[in-house]
């Protein structure tokens, strides 16, 4: 296996380990209560055990990081949402809470999940704050718009709140590098999400369904995709699963700057991460399976 392979496996583990810690913020009781307490819905549901997010919450808080910006830009950065959905659910949220307080609760409540379940500071978190803080310190703002809004909010101040907001911007720096990766190979959001779909070993149509894509628009984009040779009868040909298998290369590079930064201490970093997430997952606050753990990557969230 030469050197460019292991980056790849290394990138995708990195993705992996820190998925439940950061993304667990989407899930966690304590953000559905919260901003229940500013005007939002509850929690509209459960999936085994773990309570999914109310849609307007989800967006509003999620874009909150970047401030108080239109739901154009927050449905740009997202990348891979339909903005029909996006502009209005974030203009509702607006009406009822500021960007400021709907982040304060984010940061708040994905906390307290943290702390509730793992305890306000497990064994390992100085040195895992220590390796997060060394892999974010060689990365570039430019054309990471959520990354950059992470960055400019600082650190919670807290050994809990400091090491999830550092899990969270890499989470969205490999996500603002999917984006960048996935425009520049041609495709647009409803033609990687079908690709992403078959790139899990999921039937296309399923998964990308959460993105609130119209039947139209994914038949149209599923034309496209069989026109460019990269589909046919609803499954890849070997140009489409290359083609797909490239936009995560490059994802993947993206991120070599992370890697290069923990060097040869990323195996003590998965090993912290790693009994973390199980507890996470064990404990309701992040899904046990779903399309990224196939994928073991966190692009689309």
């Amino acid at each position: 296996m030469d050197q460019g392979t292991i980056d790849v496996v290394r990138a995708r583990e990195l993705a992996g380990a820190l998925e439940p810690i950061a993304g667990q913020v989407y899930f966690s009781p304590e953000c559905h209560r919260a901003y229940e307490a500013l005007g939002f819905g509850p929690s509209p549901s459960a999936d085994g055990g773990v309570a999914m997010p109310d849609g307007i919450a989800y967006f509003a808080s999620r874009g909150s990081i970047l401030g108080d910006v239109p739901g154009e830009v927050v449905a740009a950065a997202f990348g891979v949402f339909n903005p029909a959905i996006v502009v209005p659910l974030v203009a509702m949220g607006r009406e009822r809470a500021t960007a400021a307080a709907l982040c304060a609760a984010r940061t708040e409540g994905a906390v307290g999940q943290l702390e509730r379940i793992l305890g306000p500071e497990p064994e390992g978190i100085e040195r895992a704050t220590e390796l997060l803080v060394r892999a974010g310190e060689g990365l570039r703002p430019e054309g990471k718009p959520l990354y950059a809004g992470l960055l400019a909010l600082g650190l919670p101040g807290t050994p809990m709140g400091d090491l999830w907001r550092l899990a969270d911007r890499l989470r969205e720096y490999r996500g603002d590098a999917h984006t960048a990766a996935y425009t520049t190979a041609g495709f647009d959001a409803t033609e990687i999400g079908l690709l992403s779909e078959l790139s899990w070993g999921l039937p296309m149509r399923t998964y990308i369904r959460t993105r609130a894509w119209s039947d139209d628009e994914l038949d149209a984009a599923e034309a496209r995709l069989v026109a460019r040779g990269l589909v046919a009868d609803g499954a890849f040909t070997e140009a489409g699963r290359d083609a797909r298998e490239q936009v995560e290369a490059s994802t993947d590079a993206q991120c070599g700057p992370i890697l290069a930064a923990l060097g040869g201490d990323l195996d003590e970093l998965l090993a912290l991460l790693g009994p973390w997430g199980a507890q996470i997952r064990a404990a309701g606050g992040y899904p046990s399976a779903g399309p990224h753990d196939l994928a073991g990557l966190s692009d689309e969230a």
